[in-house]
């Protein structure tokens, strides 16, 4: 029961932090991936360069530093420690979110933006309107952009040092199979941590088996 009750939340906290993810992440990604900040004045080569580079480090972000982040606004003494969020299910959402997010812009922006150029003039140049291209671009971005929701669920499930601060790793509350396997080791309970961890790497499976999956139809089209 308790095996079920962790891999349920496991399974909730990173699918809500990614739906939730994904709706601010999609259109971000998609307007920087279309709209290039071309020009010949240097300010606008600078622009794109900096929000690249930014949002290419936000993807590599240490979820350690993550969940300190959210435990400093979520404590009691925080911004946001009214909200009384800390060792919740929510504030691990929270942390994922935060995890999430530049993931899907980063990939989606890639995806968009290498189809923006051939699709777009092809499309302008039949008497499409912007609004359109920018509808038609995004079709064809679309496996790209199922593959940045896939490679931010990942992530997100897999993580640990950043829920294990903002959730607390509370039995039957906030613990998930990440956290769960490093309580049962450190207890020397490794039958039950193999167990977690076997659930795990067959959700990694599955997880990769769709990328697969994805990327496959996306080179046969």
């Amino acid at each position: 029961m308790e095996i079920l009750n962790i891999t349920f939340l496991s399974l909730r906290v990173s699918g809500t932090a990614v739906l939730i993810g994904s709706l601010i992440g999609i259109p971000i990604g998609t307007v920087l991936g279309f709209r290039r900040f071309k020009g010949k004045r240097t300010l606008m080569r600078f622009v794109d360069i900096m929000l690249k580079s930014i949002i290419n480090t936000f993807m590599g972000l240490p979820p350690v530093a993550v969940g300190l982040a959210v435990y400093l606004l979520l404590t009691a003494s925080g911004v946001l420690g009214w909200l009384g969020l800390l060792y919740t299910p929510t504030a691990m959402i929270i942390t994922q979110v935060i995890m999430a997010v530049p993931i899907i812009i980063g990939v989606t922006m890639s995806a968009v933006g290498s189809v923006e150029k051939a699709v777009r003039e092809r499309a302008l140049s039949l008497g499409a309107t912007e609004a359109q291209a920018a509808w038609l671009i995004l079709r064809e971005a679309r496996m790209g952009v199922l593959t940045s929701i896939i490679v931010a669920f990942g992530a997100a499930i897999s993580e640990v040092g950043g829920i294990m601060i903002t959730g607390g790793n509370i039995r039957w509350w906030t613990r998930t199979l990440t956290t769960a396997i490093v309580v049962e080791t450190e207890l020397g309970n490794f039958a039950m941590a193999i167990t977690l961890g076997a659930i795990l790497l067959s959700t990694a499976f599955i997880i990769n088996l769709a990328l697969t999956i994805v990327q496959l139809k996306g080179a046969g089209r």
